[in-house]
């Protein structure tokens, strides 16, 4: 899953350099060097807060295969990458990241249903329309007094469940949609990067709350994923307003 959302984000990347007349190159070598970042990023943001599951067994660390790559430790490896490539390069990081970010949303859609192969990430109990039923005994961890009532059919017990996996993958559909709509009418360079902070922090912060494996903050029961949704919608907010309204009556002055 994760092969195919690098795959299919590279070429709506691509796309995206096309039809803006950059450079394709300069994105295409980009998509060599942030990939092997993003996968390390996801994987160091997941193994620092689940410290206590690796402590005792560091070779433990390099087993991707059994889960462990955390959304938003993609999010930062590629912000940090973009931003030492494109001082590099002497290229525009705001409008580098306003052309690369929809192969980036449309790569995070179709990775999350690497969740659903996995078994995790679900949220708790719920009777819903969406509801998802799995095997308990096809399931590496759940919480048993978050996934109550259990449910018996044909001899089988299953969890059913919020799959949060889903809602974070329509979310991200519908904001790439969106913003695909909105990118002509943006008033200054990153601010279709900057409304994909604070749109998929918006979704996450919901979304986190459903989950039954949250990430938590260092033994203090806030889920850092939430608490990091919460501040990109406030920092996202925050630089638009200062570059639609108070930077260019900053200059006129």
């Amino acid at each position: 899953m994760i092969g195919i959302a690098v795959i299919t984000g590279l070429l709506v990347g691509l796309r995206e350099v096309k039809k803006s007349g950059q450079d394709a190159d300069l994105y295409f070598n980009f998509f060599f060097i942030v990939v092997v970042a993003c996968i390390i990023g996801a994987r160091i943001y997941y193994v620092i807060f689940s410290w206590d599951e690796y402590k005792n067994d560091l070779l433990k660390i390099f087993a991707i295969r059994e889960g462990g790559l955390a959304i938003y430790g993609v999010v930062i490896a590629a912000a940090v990458t973009a931003i030492i490539y494109n001082r590099i390069k002497k290229y525009s990081f705001p409008l580098f990241t306003d052309t690369g970010v929809f192969g980036l949303i449309i790569g995070q859609a179709i990775g999350r249903y690497g969740n659903f192969t996995n078994r995790e990430a679900f949220g708790g109990y719920t009777n819903s329309l969406f509801a998802m039923q799995y095997r308990t005994d096809t399931v590496p961890w759940y919480d048993k007094k978050l996934v109550e009532p259990l449910v018996t059919y044909m001899d089988a017990t299953y969890i059913q469940v919020h799959p949060t996996f889903f809602y974070e993958s329509m979310w991200n559909i519908c904001l790439f949609i969106a913003l695909q709509f909105y990118k002509k009418h943006k008033a200054f360079d990153g601010e279709i990067f900057l409304m994909y902070l604070g749109g998929y922090g918006l979704g996450r912060l919901w979304i986190e709350g459903l989950r039954t494996d949250q990430l938590k903050l260092f033994g203090t029961g806030i889920p850092v994923s939430q608490l990091l949704s919460g501040l990109l919608v406030a920092f996202s907010i925050g630089m638009i307003i200062y570059n639609r309204f108070i930077k260019p009556q900053t200059k006129r002055a």
